[in-house]
């Protein structure tokens, strides 16, 4: 099995940057692909981006060219960095990962973006 445990939000104004962390343990060998999601209150979980194994990423139309979503060589650790955050960005963030055996997700990590 595989455990992730998300760290670095926070509160931050509108325009400033989070660093988002990720942190897989258990079975990591079997993960193909990790990735962030977000829920905002009210709203339904939506993509941020995901990245594989090979380093492919993909992300959500609403952080493309704002959110940059890597992975060390290990795979054990990923990172969201997030700049020009907007309002709209406030929401619990959700580390995930994709083995054969399914997903993962991890607990979340609440980004506010508020002045």
């Amino acid at each position: 099995q595989v455990q992730l445990v998300e760290s670095g939000g926070g509160l931050v104004q509108p325009g400033g940057s989070l660093r988002l962390s990720c942190v897989a343990s258990g079975t990591i060998a079997s993960i193909y692909a990790m990735g962030w999601y977000r829920q905002a209150a009210g709203k339904q979980r939506e993509l941020v981006a995901t990245i594989s194994n090979d380093g492919l990423a993909n992300y959500g139309d609403s952080v493309k060219g704002r959110f940059t979503i890597s992975r060390d060589s290990a795979k054990a650790t990923m990172w969201l960095q997030m700049n020009s955050l907007e309002p709209e960005d406030t929401a619990v963030y959700v580390c995930s990962a994709f083995s054969p055996g399914g997903t993962t997700w991890g607990q979340g990590t609440q980004v506010t973006v508020s002045s």
